[in-house]
């Protein structure tokens, strides 16, 4: 068995439901087949039950306790033994197909979440991406989980016709007419059901959206009042949500009636015919016995029918919805390489500014305006293809666009100003790429200035961090982005703001140690504070987003013609609070 999650989901079609289910099926068609191969065996013995125990009650009556009576008794005990094994051993390739198959969706939505850049939160509402994840893509799974008892199920139910049309062609009859008759009764309520889920589908993905929405802006709405706002509407949408989820489950309960009351009227006609039978002579009684063990087993392929038909109802839907997040076109990356990767320490060009990186130094971004230099930045590490053809970025000459995506990513990392952390161990936090030592990790943190941290969570580098490192305070969040930027070790790194939130003390400290450890890589930093201007190689300063100055530190502030607009940009940074750290604590806290 292998190990789930797999290592590469691969490339599902996206033309519809069923040629996603098709896909996932398959690519586990040997635990599908083995699946249904045990699912088979185990309803074959089960059909064969009855027609066993007529045989054996019909031998004792005629020859008593002989060796028919043994060897039929013999055959059950077997068919029971193996009935059971089958079981048992279905069961657990039953629960890998769902899994594999539940699994492998979460997978690709991830997979595409992590790719698509700012396009998923463009075309999708939070809800939607959420409940792809939590909810559909477990009932897709539920619908392999399902097969392999349903295909025996069949089997048996075809076994058990043959075997009623050897007893009595009538009763025979019966059976081949009556389940059908029964099974698209049953099958009249599916559609509706189906259109139900659907619309309480969506309006479960409305609520989530709303609540992650509410969640991630409840300080703003706090500020201006607008909690209460916002608890109404998601109070409503709640309620949509309980009166969708009525609907169905009123849908369902007719269902669930219809499928007890379904098959016991068949069951009950079909005793009644082969009683009338056995009275008359045409049938033994150990045949009427197996005409009773075939009316009460076969009810269990009508429900494993009525099942299937519900989870292929919920599969469907569920894959309409997962098709919908990976069918969300990437902001960078979606077009095929048109250029070879450039070699090894080129310049990288911003060609709408005029600011150029040139290769082994350590540079500075300085702009009156921080938006304006941090969205340079930003278009240094092609997040937005369209974006690029406005502005675009060379790298040795050549379009970043024109790159392959997997080259520009593993050669530039670019880390903003506002850094995302998810829960897990701090060393799987900064160590994203895996294979880094131990070693390696406390480097990093060296660097950052970080050890604090190491501090503040139990167990160090095993120990956990939750979501978006809430346990942490904003500088040492920064510092932990920044040692995570750090330990990938890039050719090009782009760092976007990186000491804002620490004081004047610990920023001199990472200034020296950052300068330091980069020199000789091509490095920039998006920042106007004199303590991390005076270590760096040059400062590049913008004015209306355009290069109008390069050099140190210290030559733009005697510089004749810019020196007054750049003392007036890192004027202001010096009377910033946190260069004096009376504002902030060490870790950067307000």
């Amino acid at each position: 068995m292998r190990s789930l999650p797999l290592p590469d989901p691969g490339t599902p079609p996206l033309t519809g439901p069923f040629a996603f289910l098709w896909w996932l099926a398959r690519r586990q068609w040997a635990v599908l087949a083995s699946a249904v191969g045990l699912g088979v065996l185990m309803f074959a013995c089960q059909a064969l039950l009855p027609a066993l125990t007529g045989t054996a009650i019909d031998d004792g009556l005629t020859h008593g306790f002989g060796p028919p009576l043994w060897r039929a008794a013999g055959a059950l005990l077997l068919l029971g033994a193996v009935s059971a094994a089958a079981s048992a051993i279905g069961h657990r390739f039953d629960v890998q197909a769902w899994m594999r198959a539940s699994l492998t969706s979460s997978q690709l939505v991830g997979r595409t979440v992590s790719t698509s850049g700012h396009a998923i939160t463009a075309e999708l509402p939070t809800g939607e991406v959420v409940s792809a994840v939590a909810n559909d893509a477990l009932r897709i799974g539920e619908v392999f989980a399902l097969a392999g008892r349903f295909v025996g199920s069949l089997v048996a139910y075809v076994a058990c016709a043959f075997l009623m049309l050897r007893i009595s062609v009538p009763l025979g009859l019966v059976v081949l007419l009556g389940l059908p008759t029964v099974a698209v009764a049953l099958g009249l309520l599916v559609k509706p059901l189906q259109r139900r889920q659907t619309t309480q589908r969506e309006a479960s993905g409305r609520l989530t959206t709303l609540g992650a929405d509410t969640v991630s802006g409840l300080r703003i709405l706090r500020g201006i009042g607008g909690e209460g706002v916002f608890n109404a509407r998601y109070r409503a949408q709640s309620q949509v949500v309980r009166q969708r989820g009525v609907q169905v489950a009123v849908t369902q309960s007719w269902l669930d009636a219809l499928q007890a009351l379904l098959p016991g009227l068949f069951v009950a006609a079909l005793l009644w015919l082969g009683a009338r039978m056995a009275v008359a002579g045409t049938i033994t009684p150990g045949q009427l016995v197996s005409v009773y063990g075939y009316a009460a087993f076969l009810t269990w392929p009508v429900q494993q029918a009525t099942q299937m038909l519900q989870g292929t109802t919920r599969a469907w839907v569920g894959a309409k919805k997962v098709l919908k997040v990976l069918a969300v076109v990437p902001a960078s990356g979606a077009a095929p390489a048109t250029a070879p990767t450039p070699p090894p320490h080129v310049h990288l060009v911003d060609q709408v500014s005029g600011v150029s990186l040139v290769p082994g130094r350590v540079a500075a971004l300085v702009s009156a305006d921080p938006d304006e230099s941090a969205a340079i930045a930003t278009r240094l590490g092609r997040f937005d293809d369209e974006a690029e053809a406005a502005t675009p970025v060379h790298l040795g000459g050549v379009p970043l666009a024109a790159i392959d995506k997997e080259h520009v990513r593993a050669r530039i990392v670019v880390a903003e100003a506002t850094p995302q952390l998810f829960s897990g161990a701090l060393g799987a936090e900064l160590d994203v790429r895996g294979g880094a030592s131990e070693d390696e990790l406390l480097a990093a943190i060296t660097l950052a200035d970080a050890h604090d941290v190491l501090d503040s969570v139990p167990d160090g580098l095993t120990g956990e961090l939750p979501e978006k490192g809430s346990s942490l305070s904003g500088g040492q969040r920064q510092r932990v982005a920044l040692a995570r930027a750090l330990l990938l070790d890039p050719e090009i790194l782009v760092l976007v703001e990186p000491t804002s939130a620490v004081d004047a003390h610990t920023e001199a400290r990472i200034a020296a140690r950052l300068a330091d450890a980069r020199r000789g890589r091509t490095t920039l930093l998006v920042t106007a504070s004199p303590l991390v201007l005076d270590h760096v190689d040059e400062v590049l300063l913008l004015r209306d987003g355009e290069l109008v100055a390069r050099g140190a530190h210290t030559d733009l502030l005697e510089h004749a013609e810019h020196g007054d607009a750049y003392r007036r940009v890192v004027g202001r940074h010096l009377d910033e609070p946190a260069l004096a750290g009376t504002h902030h604590d060490a870790g950067g806290r307000p």
